[in-house]
């Protein structure tokens, strides 16, 4: 991923394997999809979408009064290094807990959390069930299962169906975590094929969180933060160092969620 890799993909079994059919059906969508990314090398900026006047700074951005509770974020083809300049940028002071979903290959996410973890000044790993996510960590959703919260703050798997076709699915965690913390919120969606979120991301916006998409000039794949911004859906559209500015100074007051330090 370090070296540029866009996405991980699982090896098919053997011929001879009763899977075989359909995993080379999916080895071949695949390809067939990424051979359609354009693969070139972009100045990050901001996006002067209609929600940013052009002109303002970062921190022109951040409302003066914020009770955040969480910050959700879900990627997916190019997520990887985006995901590592946002959370390489954040301060070790961070003061909310946050929950990732990365759309990748099955068996990959044990690697892809340590070395995300190595890049960053807080603790990162992968999400375990029934407990309270704490200030100052990343929660990364583990394999074949949706990542939620419960009502009492509390990080849940489900087994159901996926979503988009997808599980875990990013809309599922937008969904759960809106559900319970409403407009205390703080919504990401980057780069990624599909949609994956986007609709749940206006949910969160019409809710009163605020929403960020990650601009056009930085995706790998302007799939799920386009769709997003198609459906009005992003308070904010910023390359991934200016998220991880807006975000470090939003979230600068004492977290109020309901885990324990």
């Amino acid at each position: 991923m370090e070296a540029g890799a866009l996405a991980t993909v699982t090896k098919p079994v053997g011929v001879a394997h009763p899977d075989y059919k359909d995993q080379a059906k999916e080895l071949i969508q695949m390809v067939k999809l990424m051979s359609e990314v354009k693969v070139i090398r972009r100045q990050s900026r901001i996006k002067h979408g209609k929600d940013i006047p052009a002109g303002l700074a970062v921190n022109d951005l951040i409302p003066s009064t914020t009770d955040v509770k969480a910050v959700v974020i879900g990627a997916s083809t190019g997520g990887p290094q985006v995901l590592g300049t946002i959370l390489s940028g954040l301060p070790k002071d961070f003061s909310a807990p946050l929950l990732i979903v990365q759309h990748i290959a099955p068996g990959f996410i044990h690697g892809f959390t340590d070395w995300l973890a190595n890049s960053c000044r807080f603790p990162v790993k992968i999400a375990s069930q029934g407990e309270f996510p704490l200030p100052g960590h990343a929660y990364i959703a583990p394999d074949d299962v949706h990542m939620g919260m419960d009502t009492s703050g509390r990080i849940v798997f489900e087994g159901s169906s996926p979503e988009n076709g997808l599980r875990p699915a990013v809309s599922y965690l937008f969904r759960s975590v809106a559900k319970v913390y409403g407009k205390n919120i703080v919504g990401v969606l980057l780069t990624g094929m599909g949609k994956d979120g986007a609709k749940e991301l206006k949910m969160m916006k019409e809710k009163g969180a605020i929403t960020i998409a990650q601009d056009e000039e930085s995706c790998v794949v302007y799939g799920m933060p386009g769709e997003a911004v198609n459906l009005n859906a992003a308070t904010y559209v910023l390359s991934p160092p200016k998220i991880a500015e807006f975000l470090g100074g939003l979230i600068k007051a004492k977290w109020s969620g309901t885990g324990k330090i």
